[in-house]
């Protein structure tokens, strides 16, 4: 993966529980990225730091001042020591905003990255993941990009030792949902502990994988269906199609996703629901494993 790539963050499962005097809850998820759904970042040496933003998904970002690529690039430059940084930054945009699929997240570490490469600094990425805990909860974990298990607000990353890659099918109704609004509905049904799965030293097998992930789910999908009524027509449509292991929300909504038993079964039902669906955001993808190390 090139520092600049920044690939879609699926929650295989997520698991909230109480509101913690910072604001943030408690979570536990399960965490892969895509490898074939991407934004892509580009940094050039100038002056100042700049944002330019170009790509089919890039009406749906609201300005430069609330951007997390600019946060998180000021955030590197202030440990670094930088009163004043530069790089020219360009964003193509090809996921979905407030999808839950940490778009933005994802983004700015891959800025981060970015940076931490341009400007020389040759930073391990633990104190890139550590820098960005300020930036936001998906943020740590995104700036590995590679399957990991997530407790605390999102800063505690544990990467899996091994991890198979699946195939999925991603799906976002073009209906965007609030996080908060959708944490607030879920704390109004009254908060619990986050539960949690015990995860195997390594899963070798794709179908392994597969029967690890039902153990767990995603508690915000009540929630984020009492706001968006249209979730559930999407995991409707994901468990339809005949080879669909598993369909799931991710993160707050209102993306989902499904699990198929390889390529063709994923692009089969990507082109079926595409079709069916002409205004949905829809990809086949490939969620990114990794070996022992």
């Amino acid at each position: 993966m090139s520092p600049g790539c920044a690939p879609a963050k699926v929650n295989l499962w997520l698991h909230v529980g109480k509101r913690r005097k910072d604001g943030y809850h408690e979570v536990g998820s399960l965490i892969a990225f895509a490898l074939d759904a991407t934004d892509e970042l580009t940094a050039e040496p100038a002056d100042a730091l700049t944002l330019k933003v170009a790509g089919p998904e890039s009406a749906g970002l609201s300005g430069e001042a609330d951007n997390l690529i600019l946060k998180a690039a000021r955030a590197l430059a202030r440990e670094a020591g930088k009163r004043d940084p530069g790089a020219a930054l360009t964003l193509h945009k090809s996921l979905p905003v407030a999808s839950g699929i940490g778009g933005g997240s994802a983004d700015a570490a891959a800025a981060m990255r970015l940076l931490n490469e341009m400007w020389e600094l040759d930073w391990p990425l633990p104190r890139l993941a550590k820098i960005a805990e300020e930036i936001g909860a998906d943020a740590p974990v995104c700036v590995w990009s590679r399957p990991a298990a997530v407790e605390g607000k999102g800063e505690r990353v544990e990467l899996l030792g091994a991890w198979p890659e699946l195939h999925a099918v991603l799906i976002n109704p073009r209906q965007p949902v609030s996080t908060k609004d959708v944490f607030d509905r879920h704390d109004s049904a009254g908060g619990k502990s986050a539960n949690r799965v015990r995860l195997p030293l390594g899963v070798a097998h794709a179908a392994e994988a597969i029967t690890l992930v039902r153990q767990g789910g995603n508690d915000l999908e009540p929630a984020a269906m009492a706001i968006a009524p249209v979730i559930a027509d999407v995991l409707a449509a994901l468990r339809a199609e005949p080879d669909c292991a598993l369909a799931r929300m991710s993160g707050s909504g209102a993306s989902c996703f499904g699990l198929y038993d390889g390529p063709q079964a994923a692009a089969r039902a990507a082109a079926r629901i595409s079709k069916a669906e002409p205004g949905w955001w829809v990809m086949a993808t490939r969620l990114g494993g990794c070996g022992e190390e």
